[in-house]
């Protein structure tokens, strides 16, 4: 029955975002090329696994999608982390308005398979996830300033949902729904091919809210750190690493920092392709989580 509604839920979510692709392409016909694609090629970042333009697991300055400061640009994504004992599935939209501001939606699906019998949860378990984000640039350009050391520098929020808070209280979790702040830092080094960005955020959230908010060894809010570096291969590939520093709120189990190695892919600025090597430690008490990242990414 859980598997069927995850199936619902995901041929009702690849629907929508057929429909959004073809609206969006229908609506390039008519938007000015110097109003979607104002940018460099893969200079808005990828979707993070949080809806917001960055790396996977890391949130950066940037703004989804090529629109310049007069214009807007935005994206579609759908991502999967396939991990020996969970598989973790990630689709969602983001727009950026004026090269000022981004606004993303993304849902989270946490699936816990056949481990989900051994927690006690039944086969297939999933907990369910909604994030909703805004990010605004306060100072710098982080492509167009790039012969400077100023970075760009954003600040934004994202306001998470959990669908289990039964199961969430039961683990000792203190809130099924939590909030997040970060001020994120990016700069791209054009003539060393190279980007670098960092990010504080503040949270307390248990596996990025999956597992709740707050917990019995800790339920207040915490500076946690996500930084990612990339090289610029050639303008259509970036190669590098990312890591995100955890809270560990629960005392039924730690939790571990997360780490990637990636590779981004852009055929063009309406379609991009991110694979990655992820190492997200214990979770749930079953360790030595690492597997495969996917990710793909429409947009204008």
């Amino acid at each position: 029955m859980i598997r069927s509604k995850v199936l619902s839920t995901g041929l009702v979510v690849a629907f929508w975002a057929g429909l959004t692709t073809v609206a969006a392409a229908q609506t390039l016909d008519w938007i000015p090329e110097s109003r979607t694609g104002g940018k460099l090629l893969l200079t808005g970042g990828v979707s993070s696994i949080d809806g917001s333009g960055g790396g996977g697991l890391s949130t950066w300055a940037v703004t989804s999608g090529y629109g310049a400061e007069d214009g807007v640009g935005g994206n579609l994504h759908a991502t999967l982390v396939d991990l020996p004992d969970y598989q973790f599935r990630s689709v969602g939209a983001a727009v950026g308005l004026w090269d000022r501001v981004e606004l993303s939606i993304a849902r989270q699906e946490f699936d816990t398979g056949g481990t989900g019998t051994k927690l006690g949860l039944g086969q297939g378990f999933t907990f369910t996830q909604d994030v909703i984000g805004v990010k605004v640039k306060v100072l710098g350009d982080a492509v167009y300033a790039s012969d400077t050391w100023l970075p760009q520098v954003a600040v934004g929020a994202q306001f998470k949902t959990n669908d289990q808070g039964t199961i969430v209280a039961a683990v000792g979790g203190k809130d099924d729904e939590g909030t997040d702040f970060y001020i994120a830092a990016t700069k791209l080094f054009l003539g060393q091919s190279m980007l670098v960005s960092g990010a504080i955020r503040w949270t307390k959230a248990n596996q990025t809210g999956l597992l709740g908010y707050g917990g019995d060894r800790n339920d207040d809010l915490e500076a946690q750190f996500e930084g990612s570096v990339g090289y610029l291969v050639s303008r259509n590939l970036v190669v590098g690493a990312e890591y995100r520093t955890k809270p560990d709120n629960l005392g039924f189990a730690g939790e571990d920092d997360w780490l990637d190695i990636y590779a981004a892919y852009a055929l063009n600025k309406h379609l991009s392709l991110t694979a990655a090597y992820a190492d997200l430690g214990s979770i749930a008490t079953f360790k030595d989580q690492r597997g495969l990242y996917l990710s793909l990414q429409v947009g204008f």
